[in-house]
């Protein structure tokens, strides 16, 4: 067994030229034992022990780390900033492996890859934290050349300095300043990055502009808006103590519950904020021009005319042309669908391709006339995607459903029919303006309101053309009739 004893802060540069020398030897990762100071243990068989620098081959400094791809390099430069001893026994198992399995870094569930990854993540946490909990004090006047001086004092748990200097010096270009560490310091003056791996003592970090630092903190500090273990998490209390605000979180957290109660009483005394009324002017003022719009149009036919120009959404770009619905003016029934399909789109009448024989077959079982019925759509233009010269259709989204709402508005206002039965989900979501579970509504009227008269929920006629089983078929298709009939007797009920 051969014992390498590398430095607790050892970097990739000391652990890699000890690496090059073993495998040179061609020691597996069992015959190495990897041993940092404080693991050291004293030596009962006198078992060799290498420590870097000294008899390490030079030759072996020059050679590759074995042949290993960038992401494997990568990844055995970052796992040996971790803070664990254990890391240098991994990155040199890492290395051997790697010789001979090339396709070890993509096998996520491996023991070895798992560990450096979990080194990874923490790592890359360290540095997230150290770049968001930094702060700086100013430590001396500004030089003759006006650039300031700085100091910081920031405990990390891995040795990220080196890694992490680079992003400080671009964000604080401007200034002089040090960082300071229990494992080491980071220098930056006159334009000169420096690294040092000597470890620093806390020093008395205070300035003028904490105190105005407070004071802003406290100003934008919500007291409604707390959510402690939020913020625990995201700044975990280890690193309070070298934040100047912290000191206030604990006082301001007990205030909370007043602060909160204070700003609700002094709010308007409880009435709504001004913009709430004027959104209400607004509001009403809209439905009115939509009612005086719709009287306006002069009935279904103008409506017809005007829905030929209807530019609401994009789907006006793709289709033939927009298909009104069709029927009598005053019908006490209305069908709505979802949208056109193909044959609709080219002859710009409703229900009329395969999905309306099938309806019209059922209509004339349960004894309701097509003629009486007031037959649309909840949306106007066809939705489809081409597959050669075929168009397959598309079921509409909701911004083409919310688009042709007011169009269905003004035909359900028009035509004042007593029921409005919906024809699959997208009708019943058009009609009732919410998302709502089809297979819990249908077969059932439900009343109505200020707008809307009382409606029943049942499937598209197309489902039934979908079903692959003959059986089912004929089962949806029976119960599709027995809801047309309730449609059919409620009518009957209410004209009686």
């Amino acid at each position: 067994m051969k014992r390498i004893q590398l430095a607790r802060d050892a970097d990739f540069a000391t652990w890699r030229g000890l690496a090059r020398a073993a495998l040179a030897e061609r020691l597996a990762p069992g015959q190495i034992e990897w041993i940092s100071p404080d693991a050291a243990q004293t030596d009962l068989f006198g078992a060799e022990s290498e420590r870097p620098g000294n008899d390490v081959p030079n030759e072996s400094r020059e050679t590759p780390v074995g042949h290993i791809p960038k992401a494997g390099l990568a990844l055995l430069r970052t796992i040996l900033r971790h803070n664990d001893p254990k890391r240098f026994a991994l990155a040199y198992r890492l290395l051997w492996r790697l010789q001979t399995e090339p396709a070890l870094l993509a096998i996520a569930t491996d023991p070895d890859i798992r560990e450096a990854a979990r080194m990874t993540q923490q790592i890359r946490r360290d540095m997230h934290k150290m770049k968001a909990f930094v702060r700086f004090r100013e430590a001396t006047q500004p030089d003759k050349e006006g650039r300031r001086h700085f100091i910081a004092w920031f405990e990390p748990e891995n040795f990220i300095l080196e890694t992490v200097a680079p992003f400080f010096a671009e964000r604080f270009s401007d200034m002089d300043w040090m960082i300071l560490t229990p494992i080491g310091s980071i220098l930056f003056e006159n334009g000169k990055l420096i690294c040092d791996r000597t470890p620093c003592a806390p020093p008395d970090l205070k300035d003028d502009v904490e105190t105005l630092w407070h004071s802003y903190y406290q100003s934008i500090f919500n007291p409604a808006r707390i959510k402690t273990k939020a913020m625990r998490s995201e700044m975990p209390t280890k690193y309070w103590k070298n934040l100047p605000e912290t000191r206030l979180i604990p006082q301001m957290l007990a205030d909370a519950e007043n602060r909160v109660a204070a700003m609700v009483a002094t709010q308007n005394d409880g009435r709504a904020p001004v913009f709430h009324e004027r959104h209400q002017a607004e509001w009403r003022e809209r439905e009115a021009q939509e009612e005086a719009r719709g009287e306006a149009l002069g009935g279904l036919p103008a409506l017809s005319r005007a829905l030929e120009s209807c530019q609401r959404c994009d789907l006006c770009r793709y289709a033939t042309q927009s298909v009104p619905g069709a029927g009598p003016e005053h019908a006490s029934l209305m069908l709505v669908g979802e949208q056109p399909g193909d044959q609709e789109d080219l002859q710009g009448r409703p229900f009329v391709g395969p999905a309306g024989q099938v309806l019209d077959r059922v209509l004339s079982q349960v004894g309701i006339e097509r003629d009486e019925v007031y037959l649309t759509n909840a949306v106007k233009h066809f939705k489809f995607v081409s597959k050669g010269r075929r168009r397959i259709h598309q079921a509409p989204g909701r911004t083409e459903i919310v688009a042709c709402s007011p169009w269905l508005e003004q035909e359900i206002r028009l035509v004042k029919p007593k029921l409005i039965v919906t024809l699959g989900a997208t009708a019943l979501q058009a009609v009732e303006g919410r998302v709502s579970r089809l297979g819990t509504l249908r077969g059932h009227v439900r009343e109505g309101n200020a707008t809307r008269p009382p409606s029943l929920a049942t499937i598209h006629p197309s489902y039934l053309l979908r079903l692959p089983e003959p059986e089912r078929a004929q089962e949806e298709e029976l119960r599709f009739r027995q809801e047309l009939t309730v449609a059919r007797d409620w009518l009957r009920g209410r004209s009686a």
